[in-house]
């Protein structure tokens, strides 16, 4: 079975080789069809230390690593510096 692969935000970087990704989906209301969206967040392994809030990151399922971490980031893209 594939693993489970997930983009979102890292939205706290301050723990060490740990990443807080916040995933948000979309989907359409089955009563009032309107589109809602709806966050989750993962806690994801940073072996490197290298994403930083607000970078954008792809989670891949991983084994279990500690009592929160199941995820672990496979590749990600910094955010500019503006």
């Amino acid at each position: 079975m594939p693993k489970r692969s997930l983009q979102g935000v890292v939205v706290s970087d301050k723990q060490n080789k740990t990443l807080v990704v916040r995933v948000e989906r979309r989907f359409t209301h089955p009563l009032f069809k309107k589109t809602v969206r709806r966050s989750k967040r993962y806690y994801a392994h940073d072996e490197n230390n290298e994403f930083k809030v607000g970078d954008i990151v792809w989670i891949e399922e991983h084994r279990p690593i500690s009592k929160l971490k199941r995820w672990a980031v496979v590749r990600g893209e910094k955010k500019r510096a503006s």
